[in-house]
């Protein structure tokens, strides 16, 4: 064999394993799911899991009121962020020792909001529990992100729960008549909360409460009216250790930290949900409590930090259950 034909034989074995090296890489498809959604941490004596139901798409330019889309532009771009912005859907999973809470549900595994929602039932799973073990679900409203988990497509997800919730809320969203003069972008919430609620009320499984008032011991609800008319945050305290899971008292961190002013369209009274805000948000500063969003990052927690305009959000540092 000539040294021509050497160099030629050992080019084509080169470029045969180039092309089975491209082939090997080719065959490993991309993994497209992140990790099971479920943070834990300890809050004095009580367990807390935080749940991932997933993200939706927010476009704030278009959903944020009391201000405009220039200055929600400057803001996004200011953050790092686009025009559309990811926000989570999260829940918080409570075990005080003595009773398994459920705080928000989620969207529901129903698929109605698209493959990267409605995770929570699994995950949920993921972190070790089980549906059935759940013994009070706490809604701080019910919009379809907080309030579709109560279903699966087989029926109730928590068999055994007891499900909690503001009287006020519970008599808006199931009213026919309030169904007819609602504004046209929120009516489709109402037969949505009917369908959830319905195999909770047939067994009488619905116990309403009136404004604040402690739930189990540790677990305090907290009228919140505004983003909805019995709109709720809980506040939780064991050993001394407090946090406050505020269902929706913001939704878009990057612009309402900094300006607690701005409301959203799904307000069903902006001006109330916007006192409601400033209020919570100097409670929560001023008491150094642990925050439990339901549209932040998840898993949600952190601290709110006064600045000079506004707040900034401090994220909880990850670390392991002690």
């Amino acid at each position: 064999m000539n040294l021509t034909t050497k160099i030629a034989l050992r080019s084509a074995s080169l470029v045969a394993t180039a092309l089975l090296a491209g082939a090997c890489w080719a065959a490993a498809p991309m993994q497209k799911f992140q990790a099971p959604g479920f943070y834990r941490m300890m809050l004095g004596r009580f367990e807390v899991t935080a749940l991932h139901d997933g993200t939706i798409d927010l476009e704030p330019g278009k959903l944020l009121t009391n201000t405009t889309p220039k200055k929600v532009e400057n803001a996004l771009n200011a953050s790092f962020q686009g025009p559309v912005v990811p926000a989570s859907v999260n829940g918080f999973l409570i075990n005080t020792g003595d009773k398994l809470v459920l705080i928000d549900s989620g969207t529901g595994p129903s698929g109605i909001f698209g493959p990267s929602l409605g995770q929570l039932l699994k995950n949920l799973t993921a972190s070790g529990y089980r549906p059935e073990q759940v013994d009070e679900v706490y809604l701080t409203h019910l919009h379809p992100d907080h309030v579709g988990g109560l279903l699966t497509p087989s029926g109730e997800a928590f068999p055994n729960a007891v499900i909690r919730l503001d009287r006020r809320e519970f008599s808006y969203w199931t009213d026919a008549q309030q169904a007819k003069t609602a504004p046209e972008g929120h009516r489709p919430f109402f037969p949505f909360a009917e369908s959830a609620l319905r195999p909770y009320k047939e067994t009488g499984r619905i116990k309403p409460f009136d404004g604040n008032v402690e739930l189990t011991p540790g677990i305090q609800a907290v009228s919140a009216a505004g983003h909805t008319l019995g709109h709720t945050v809980y506040k939780v305290e064991s050993e001394g250790q407090r946090m406050l899971v505020w269902g929706d008292v913001m939704h878009v961190g990057a612009i309402q930290f900094a300006q607690p002013q701005v409301t959203i369209v799904f307000d069903t009274d902006s001006p109330m949900a916007a006192k409601a805000r400033a209020k919570i948000f100097a409670e929560a500063a001023a008491d150094r409590v642990i925050v439990a969003a339901a549209h932040q990052p998840f898993p949600g927690l952190g601290h709110l930090l006064r600045t000079r305009v506004g707040y900034t959000f401090i994220p909880y540092p990850f670390g392991g259950v002690k």
